[in-house]
């Protein structure tokens, strides 16, 4: 009996491999077709595949760059500067989705001043993006696999010094460890959460609470980031990189 669910068992794990690596050549041959759809200057097919792959829930910055680049060719800048931030959120570093996003942002109307940051905050937040989640993850896993040898070494070695040595490297190698596994939490956090946004609406007045009826206080125009503080019946309290707040309805944007 035990051998019949030992076998039922592993049947059924080489079946579950099995699709999934099925599923991902899928996945990779369909990114492949779109990209050659671009290529060949077929944009509306490029981006019809690339949105079938989002509704498989296939994600990644190279997806998400590439549905940029293809609303880009498709003059929708608002659509591009959207997927250019997915991406970005994703890989932070990634000069071409910099650069491409820079200039989708020099087309877009709103050319708004941005609040000058303490340097030692810029200095974090450059240190923060230097890496994905992802590389962060395996950046505190191989400091842990450290710290494990060094508490090896310390409770193996004879010698008094090396003891002493693998005692103080074990402490800052902890202090590292818990340092980048929290970075990890934080930007896979940071991916999968939605605290920005990008107005879609031609134009759009932002109000000054949550009512048509209330007080105008500034315009903004399709293709504008702007951070969400907070919602309520459709409405959006909003602020943009001058430090403005205000109201605007929710189906006026699109979350980052």
């Amino acid at each position: 009996m035990k051998a019949k669910k030992t076998i039922f068992c592993l049947i059924f794990t080489i079946l579950l491999f099995g699709t999934v690596a099925v599923e991902a050549q899928t996945q990779k041959q369909l990114f492949e077709k779109a990209n050659q759809y671009y290529n060949e200057a077929v944009y509306d097919s490029a981006l019809a595949v690339y949105q079938n792959l989002l509704a498989a829930n296939y994600a990644s910055d190279a997806l998400y760059y590439n549905i940029g680049n293809t609303y880009f060719k498709l003059k929708d800048l608002p659509s591009a500067i959207l997927y250019y931030e997915k991406a970005l959120k994703i890989n932070p570093s990634d000069e071409d989705i910099k650069n491409n996003l820079q200039v989708a942002n020099s087309m877009i109307v709103d050319k708004i001043e941005v609040i000058p940051q303490l340097f030692f905050r810029v200095w974090w937040k450059t240190f923060y993006n230097m890496l994905p989640a992802n590389s962060w993850g395996w950046i505190s896993v191989i400091i842990f696999l450290m710290t494990l040898a060094a508490v090896y070494v310390y409770l193996t070695s004879p010698n008094t010094g090396v003891r002493k040595l693998t005692f103080f490297a074990g402490l800052v190698l902890i202090f590292l460890t818990i340092a980048s596994f929290g970075l990890a939490s934080q930007k896979y956090y940071y991916t999968r959460q939605t605290n920005e946004a990008i107005i879609f609406a031609p134009t759009i007045t932002i109000k000054s609470s949550p009512a048509q009826s209330s007080v105008d206080l500034f315009v903004l125009h399709e293709g504008t980031k702007v951070a969400l503080l907070d919602k309520t019946n459709g409405w959006v309290k909003i602020r943009i990189s001058n430090g403005s707040v205000g109201w605007l309805p929710e189906n006026t944007l699109q979350g980052i």
